[in-house]
């Protein structure tokens, strides 16, 4: 507590460096965000030091943790006592107050929920520059229950005190190939007993690689020690989902088995060719070093006068995890696959794990979601315009009952943002914590790219 201490007078010291009227942003390097922003030639807040896990209390199954530290180090720290946070997003570099003040998932969501409903309070610097310890009740309990999706427009984590859950050394898996229409009754059975065919399920996600090809992958947790998959080096997991029906990862290896291809998203650069993989160190095949990529490209924009060299279309940027009733799932895949036609697509089930929603992205308690992500680019057709297949899909999803996640580019108008998002009551709150307007608002963040 003591570096923490130190970390945090740090990080009060260069906010009191910002001038005043100029807004407050994070001097971070790195991001998991896909929608670029203004650059701004004036100094941030120093989070370099907040990036480590303070306790463990393996008892009362709790840690407190950094609000910059990634999910890479903070499941390294748990996982030595047979321990995991309630939810680990997919991708190692994601940073635990990044998770909680914008929105995480995986496969333990359909009975964890979401990250943010394992916090138990938390730290705070506010745009006041204030540090206030928030709780689920109590005098900043407006703060603890408005922070989620705020995305940085209420203030930031320097400590989160989270629970955490029990995790086998092993993780038994299943692909199982269900018909579209056969997911949801596959996806209620599981909610509803935790077991599908007689045998339990600890997590499940999947994959729709096409409208007649689709799979939920089932983790068991599992304390036997027999020969486990490694798809760090030249086989990748998303392959072997439909090429054999089990599996058999360890923990470590089954928390991170997304983050070695980004997903799929690495084909986009070569790193799935059997020649490219050889060469292509290992320890530079993960998803941060393929956003660096990715964040070259949106700042020199080569591979984009590339393709005009070569007379093809420009392309549309199109990274969306949508959040989509579980009864109308098959109904949004074939319009997706329809009217968008981005392969494969990535499907996991979730719920509030408790019986309230959260303001800023009001999920329905008590009723199953499956977050639909799909990333890449599609060609921007004769006469249309960049950003019309997003406004298409952002349609789309409301039309479904559905909610979008912010983390990547938007572009809703003014009014119905305010209304999807739940503005006016952030605003509220907004007002008590930042006053001076000192922190970017959540509409210039998300759509404006402020």
């Amino acid at each position: 507590m003591v570096a923490h201490d130190q970390a945090v007078g740090r990080l009060r010291e260069s906010y009191e460096q910002i001038p005043p009227g100029v807004p407050v942003r994070l001097a971070k390097r790195s991001s998991n965000l896909f929608r670029p922003r203004t650059e701004l030639d004036r100094p941030g807040l120093d989070v370099s030091r907040l990036t480590g896990v303070i306790s463990i209390d393996q008892d009362a199954r709790t840690a407190d943790v950094q609000g910059m530290c990634t999910y890479e180090d903070l499941v390294a720290a748990t996982l030595p006592y047979g321990l995991t946070p309630m939810v680990v997003p997919q991708l190692k570099t994601i940073t635990l107050g990044g998770a909680v003040t914008g929105l995480g998932i995986e496969s333990s969501s359909f009975r964890a929920g979401l990250p943010h409903e394992s916090v138990l309070e938390l730290d705070i610097l506010t745009g006041a520059g204030a540090l206030v310890t928030a709780r689920p009740v109590g005098e900043h309990a407006d703060l603890f229950r408005m922070f989620p999706n705020s995305y940085g427009t209420l203030g930031y984590a320097t400590r989160l005190r989270i629970e955490l859950d029990r995790i086998s050394p092993y993780i038994a898996l299943r692909h199982v190939r269900l018909e579209l229409d056969a997911l949801a009754p596959a996806i209620d059975e599981i909610v509803a007993s935790g077991t599908y065919d007689g045998e339990p399920v600890h997590f499940v996600d999947g994959v729709a690689f096409s409208p007649s090809e689709a799979y939920l992958t089932l983790g068991r947790n599992s304390d036997a020690a027999v020969k486990t998959s490694d798809y760090t080096g030249q086989q990748i997991y998303y392959r072997s989902i439909q090429q054999r029906p089990t599996d058999f990862l360890t923990a470590h290896d089954y928390l991170w088995r997304w983050d070695t291809d980004w997903f799929w998203c690495s084909a986009a650069f070569g790193a799935q060719r059997p020649v490219v993989r050889r060469l292509w160190p290992r320890r530079w095949r993960r998803s941060d070093v393929f956003h660096k990529i990715v964040g070259f490209e949106n700042r020199h924009h080569f591979a984009a006068r590339l393709n005009q060299r070569r007379g093809r279309p420009d392309r549309e940027r199109v990274i969306q995890d949508v959040e989509i009733p579980v009864a109308r799932l098959a109904d949004f895949l074939r319009w997706f696959d329809a009217q968008v036609g981005m392969r494969p697509v990535w499907l996991c089930p979730l719920r509030l794990r408790g019986s309230e929603s959260w303001p800023l992205y009001p999920l329905k308690p008590g009723e199953t979601y499956v977050n639909v992500g799909f990333w890449g680019t599609v060609p921007i057709a004769p006469g249309a315009t960049d950003g019309d297949v997003n406004r298409r899909i952002e349609q789309a999803v409301t039309d479904f009952g559905g909610h979008k996640s912010l983390y990547s580019d938007a572009y809703y108008d003014r009014d119905t943002f305010d209304r999807l998002y739940n503005v006016p009551a952030l605003t509220e709150v907004k007002n008590r914590y930042d006053p001076n307007n000192r922190l970017t608002g959540l509409y210039e963040k998300a759509v404006t790219r402020r």
